[in-house]
């Protein structure tokens, strides 16, 4: 049996709220339960099983930024829409640095972000399905199990988000060569412009960090081509 997909929306402003909700449950055939603040946010998302959060970023109590950080602390994989009327290099880059998914800027039109929602479900449920890929990597003293998103070495454990997945199966299948820059953010972001670079960029740096105690492995960059994934 089909089960309807379910939305957090933490909107301050009740009227765009109400109007999100109520054309996101019509036309997207979502269940979208709608909190005020980030503080009734948070708890709304410790107490109900969601698919996918779309957070405002400035709202009273706890803005928007504070509450992705909470949420990934939770579950580190959920896609996360952040919405605001800021427009700065800064902000996005901080919504990504949250683990944030996508950004969306106020005003915008409802279409677009049904858009957004239907394509990020449609990666998540892409990668629930890739049941003939090789899931498993063994990179150095560490195990990769990209079905799981969880790389594991002695008593270390750590999940890592869907895109840091998919970034470190394809460093994993080029293993030893050249990842090219373009190949990575079209096959993922499936656009390579230089802001999608700048969230790659991110994503790169946390994995470093997860493999930094094994010295045999280490993923450099190469200049004007891409990054290579080395294991001696």
């Amino acid at each position: 049996m089909y089960a309807m997909k379910k939305i957090l929306l933490v909107e301050d402003d009740p009227n765009l709220g109400l109007l999100l909700q109520d054309y996101l449950q019509l036309k997207g055939k979502y269940e979208v339960v709608l909190a005020k603040d980030g503080e009734e946010g948070l708890e709304l998302f410790n107490k109900e099983s969601f698919d996918l959060c779309i957070l405002d970023v400035m709202m009273p109590k706890k803005d928007g930024f504070s509450l992705g950080k909470d949420i990934r602390r939770i579950n580190p994989v959920i896609p996360i829409i952040f919405a605001t009327a800021k427009t700065m290099i800064e902000d996005k880059s901080e919504a990504f640095n949250l683990g944030g998914d996508d950004y969306i800027t106020k005003p915008f039109r409802i279409e677009e972000l049904l858009l957004r929602i239907n394509a990020l479900l449609k990666r998540v449920s892409n990668q629930e399905s890739k049941q003939e890929e090789q899931s498993k990597f063994q990179i150095g003293n560490y195990i990769f199990d990209y079905t799981t998103q969880v790389i594991k070495k002695d008593d270390f454990q750590q999940k890592v988000s869907t895109k840091e997945a998919e970034l470190l199966r394809l460093l994993c299948l080029k293993k030893n060569n050249v990842l090219t820059r373009e190949e990575a953010l079209l096959s993922i972001w499936h656009d390579d412009n230089y802001f999608n670079g700048r969230s790659m960029d991110v994503f790169l740096s946390k994995l470093r960090k997860y493999l930094k105690d094994d010295p045999k492995v280490e993923i450099i960059n190469v200049h004007g081509k891409g990054y290579k994934l080395i294991v001696n």
